[in-house]
């Protein structure tokens, strides 16, 4: 790694932003996330994720979350991946989250479900959607640590077990031989 990559990586941890001339604006903490998801957001990203997916699958999803590791990316590209609507720093929900930064708190790291491009699915907020609308409001380039897991595997289609004929035309009733009356 080259000595300029080696500083610039030291200021961005120590909160300057070596690509923007300096530290960050003043009344802004240029670290504001913690390095592990609160417990409480697992549950909540399962309460989520079950509406989409349901029980079984939220669990497996979920699992995967705890067990990934903490990448970085910048709020503007989650915004664009997730194609959510960027909320105003007037959302109730984000302005609780700009006020605990500005008293020196620090917010949870974000639960994502990877999306997939090449079937035009977006990636999947599951927790965190209000924290990424106020870094945005914050610094649009900042880094959020984020836990990324991959979605369930689509399920396999079940043979159909209904009363189709072997020529694929679906019979509305059983057949019986000519003749026969029913009680025989």
């Amino acid at each position: 790694m080259a000595k300029a990559d080696k500083r610039k990586g030291a200021a961005r941890r120590r909160g300057e932003r070596p690509d923007r001339g300096g530290a960050a604006p003043s009344g802004q903490r240029a670290e504001h996330w913690k390095q592990e998801p609160d417990e409480h957001d697992y549950p909540a990203a399962h309460d989520y994720l079950s509406l989409l997916l349901g029980d079984t699958d939220a669990g497996h999803v979920v699992k995967a979350l705890e067990g990934a590791a903490v990448v970085h990316r910048k709020a503007k590209d989650l915004l664009r991946a997730s194609r959510l609507q960027l909320l105003g720093p007037e959302d109730p929900e984000v302005l609780k989250d700009l006020g605990k930064v500005n008293q020196g708190e620090r917010l949870s790291p974000v639960l994502l479900v990877r999306g997939d491009l090449g079937s035009d699915v977006a990636m999947t907020v599951a927790d965190g959607y209000h924290r990424i609308c106020a870094s945005y409001h914050l610094d649009e380039d900042a880094d959020i640590p984020c836990r990324i897991a991959d979605p369930p595997r689509p399920r396999p289609a079940t043979p159909r077990t209904s009363a189709t004929r072997p020529d694929g035309v679906r019979r509305s009733a059983p057949v019986r031989p000519k003749g026969a009356e029913e009680g025989d």
